[in-house]
């Protein structure tokens, strides 16, 4: 299965995101999954990629021109696809991909996860996303998803196309 992984690429962020995201891709590449990523050198991006190709795993990274000609492309990329902008970027992850798993993450990580599931939701695909809670990171965003949902401004239930997942263990269930 193609993963496809949206984090943060900041370095600033709870020592503890790195330490189970590094778990996340050790465990991803020992279950035969590869990782698509954004393909940047730093932040989760980084440290998903080196740790599931240190387990011989396989990484595929969308790269945006911009962040190539900015040097900060990963090392952990085995199979680089460039692309355009972001737009680009966010399309030819979801055709690369299988399942979407978003961890801590920004502006552009909420982007990514809406982008996804927005396309779920009108029928471009069936593909999940799930939201990898690290020590709660994302409870505010699924309360957010709760109110919108008691509002009646989103149709059908939010959760069809997003789940939630607190362990690997769980991330493993819903796969």
């Amino acid at each position: 299965m193609k993963i496809c992984i949206f984090c943060s690429a900041n370095q600033q962020i709870d020592p503890d995101f790195f330490t189970m995201t590094e778990e996340l891709g050790k465990w991803a590449a020992e279950n035969g999954h590869s990782i698509v990523f954004g393909g940047v050198n730093q932040g989760l991006m980084e440290c998903v990629a080196k740790a599931a190709k240190e387990s011989s795993g396989q990484t595929i990274g969308v790269v945006p021109m911009i962040v190539e000609k900015s040097g900060r492309l990963s090392d952990y990329v085995d199979i680089e696809i460039p692309c355009d902008d972001l737009s680009d970027r966010k399309q030819m992850m979801m055709d690369q991909s299988d399942v979407f798993i978003a961890l801590p993450g920004g502006i552009g990580t909420l982007d990514e996860i809406f982008t996804v599931a927005a396309s779920a939701t009108i029928g471009y695909h069936q593909k999940l996303v799930i939201l990898y809670n690290m020590k709660g990171f994302w409870n505010s965003l699924i309360a957010l998803l709760d109110d919108l949902q008691a509002r009646g401004m989103i149709r059908g239930n939010w959760q069809d196309h997003i789940k939630t997942a607190d362990s690997i263990e769980e991330i493993s269930r819903l796969l």
